[in-house]
């Protein structure tokens, strides 16, 4: 006889969420975490500053500067390759989690480590970072402050006895608090957390990130400034014709986000078949951007006064076809080489540069196709649309463009989606042999109760069986199950006996005229009831390895109904059908009203 936890009440009563009490000791927790993200974000930016003065100006100062101030030279060749050497060396000898834009090894974090970061991560990333941005890089800030909030979270959470799902959520915290600190965008960056980081949705994580967020945007005024980081003030007419025009942008971010996508994982195909060790790729990246550098000098650094330019129309056509040309292929070649920087500047830009150009020929404001292009971009390659379109807002607070944004980021989601099994963030975690998923569905085990997949009066054993009957019946012929429930006369629950129980009794040798009941009437017995929700039941099937259940009413222990792991399995495949069965209900149903007249007359 096997022995089981019996505890079918013991756990929590069903209802729409799963969040205790335990979500304000989070809460209190994201609020520091956030407190980190928010001072680890300022701290970054300048650093950043202060690596790019050091690196072309030669001077100790942490004042915003624009490469449109730097004279191209022999030093534009030089120092991007100087900065590809010390990245090189610090992924190689400090910690080679520092190498990509951030994002993905956060999920990977996340998914594959338990959400657990190394300290020196926290420290190492946010320096490299600034070394690769302030010598060059053509990448954005929000990558490497996303990990290194993620890390100061991690870190946290990692002094408190937490579970891995707590542990998260104290990282995506400090991540989102990060996000929210450099561009101000504290609804986009809890977005961001649920479209790319936390995996769920549930009160138990989505109420710290917000918390999180939300002390990240009180602490910005004091160290970053207030407000909308590129505010905008130009009127639009929203009309038929302008949503097809959005339409156009969003398609055209979206083909142009699934080419960057390929070339970028192309590039690193070519890096791979190198005959030299990645520690020197990044030095060969760096050669792509003092040319790049050479050409449009623009192109180079975060360019956040770019972005300035393209929203406000202060910038030539021309000067912008150049930018987004150079741009794109140095920060392909500089990505895919190695080195620390982020992604999402780089396709502001891009998407930016491209909408910009399209307003040259579409009618309204260039500043709105511009805008659109950045949303569309971001949305469509990042596979986060909700994310991309309050993004936008925030970062403008043209709360009026909410519809012109909804539809060219959706345009641009649906073309990427269709495009590319993967994404900008994923595609690198997968090459690693990781696979995931973003698409979150109801668990079909949370929607049934137990009455809905059980098997209704199944056979049973009575407790009378002698063992020498048992050792008969499960050793006949005829195909028998692998365990029964065992049931006195008022077909009450004593318990379960299987096939391996009786074999092993029937070597013991030691069991003349004693029945099952002497066997297993002191034994516990794992059941379930039938109005449960089949989650819980199934939980405690692994828990306690048992391939069969068998249902009791509440009431009077009568067993009503069995459950084995097949028809678990075959609830799931159901839900599967679901997805995959189409039918024409009112054609249908015309042809069986045709078939049952023609049966009739037939009649």
């Amino acid at each position: 006889m096997s022995h089981y936890q019996s505890s079918p009440r013991s756990t929590p009563a069903p209802g729409d969420f799963s969040t205790d009490y335990r979500v304000l000791i989070l809460v209190a927790m994201a609020a520091i975490a956030g407190t980190g993200g928010t001072f680890a974000a300022w701290f970054l930016i300048k650093l950043i500053a202060l690596a790019t003065n050091l690196a072309w100006f030669q001077r100790f100062s942490v004042e915003d500067v624009s490469y449109a101030n730097i004279t191209p030279g022999i030093m534009m060749l030089i120092v991007p390759v100087l900065g590809g050497l010390i990245i090189g060396l610090m992924a190689r000898y400090g910690s080679e989690k520092i190498r990509g834009h951030g994002i993905p090894e956060a999920i990977e974090a996340i998914l594959i480590g338990s959400s657990r970061m190394q300290p020196k991560v926290a420290l190492l990333k946010p320096l490299s970072s600034a070394i690769a941005i302030g010598t060059g890089g053509p990448f954005g800030a929000e990558g490497p402050i996303i990990m290194t909030g993620g890390a100061i979270g991690s870190l946290f959470a990692q002094c408190f006895h937490l579970s891995a799902a707590e542990r998260k959520t104290i990282l995506v915290a400090g991540a989102a608090a990060g996000m929210t600190a450099i561009f101000g965008t504290p609804i986009a960056a809890v977005l961001l957390a649920v479209e790319l980081l936390l995996f769920e949705w549930k009160p138990r994580s989505l109420i710290p990130v917000m918390v999180a967020a939300a002390v990240a945007i009180a602490w910005r005024p004091l160290l970053m400034g207030d407000g909308p980081l590129f505010p905008l003030f130009f009127k639009h007419d929203l009309s038929l014709l302008t949503l097809a025009m959005c339409a156009v942008v969003g398609l055209t971010m979206g083909l142009l986000s699934g080419l960057l996508t390929s070339l970028l994982y192309a590039a690193e195909d070519l890096f791979a078949r190198l005959p030299l060790h990645w520690m020197w790729w990044p030095a060969l990246g760096g050669i792509a951007i003092g040319l790049g550098g050479m050409v449009e000098p623009r192109a180079m650094g975060v360019g956040y006064d770019v972005i300035h330019d393209l929203l406000n129309n202060s910038i030539d056509a021309h000067a912008v076809l150049l930018l987004v040309v150079v741009k794109s292929i140095i920060w392909i070649l500089a990505l895919a080489s190695g080195t620390s920087g982020g992604v999402l500047a780089p396709l502001l830009i891009i998407g930016g540069s491209v909408g910009f150009l399209e307003g040259q020929y579409f009618a309204g404001p260039v500043e709105l196709w511009s805008l659109l292009g950045m949303a569309a971009m971001m949305g469509g390659t990042m596979r986060s649309p909700l994310t991309g379109i309050i993004f936008a807002v925030e970062l403008t607070g043209k709360v009026e463009l909410l519809v012109p944004l909804l539809v060219a980021t959706g345009c641009a989601y649906c073309v990427t989606v269709l495009l590319l099994k993967r994404s900008i963030l994923t595609e690198k975690i997968a090459r690693r042999g990781q696979h995931i998923t973003r698409e979150y569905s109801i668990d079909p085990f949370e929607l049934l109760r137990v009455s809905e997949v059980m098997v209704a009066n199944p056979d049973t054993l009575p407790v009378s069986m002698q063992v020498d009957e048992a050792v008969a019946f499960f050793t006949a012929s005829q195909h028998r199950h692998k365990s029964y429930p065992l049931v006195d006369q008022q077909n009450c629950l004593v318990g379960m006996v299987s096939r391996a129980d009786v074999l092993r009794w029937n070597t013991q040798g030691d069991h003349f005229g004693e029945t099952l009941f002497e066997r297993v009437s002191d034994s516990a017995v794992l059941s379930g009831y039938p109005d449960e929700v089949v989650a819980r039941l199934a939980d405690r099937m692994v828990l306690n390895d048992a391939g069969r259940v068998p249902i009791i009413d509440p009431q009077t222990r009568h067993v009503v109904g069995l459950v084995a792991r097949k028809d678990l399995l075959r609830t799931r495949l159901a839900s599967h059908s679901d997805e995959k069965e189409r039918t024409a209900y009112f054609r249908e149903r015309s042809r069986n009203s045709e078939q049952i007249a023609a049966k009739v007359v037939s009649d």
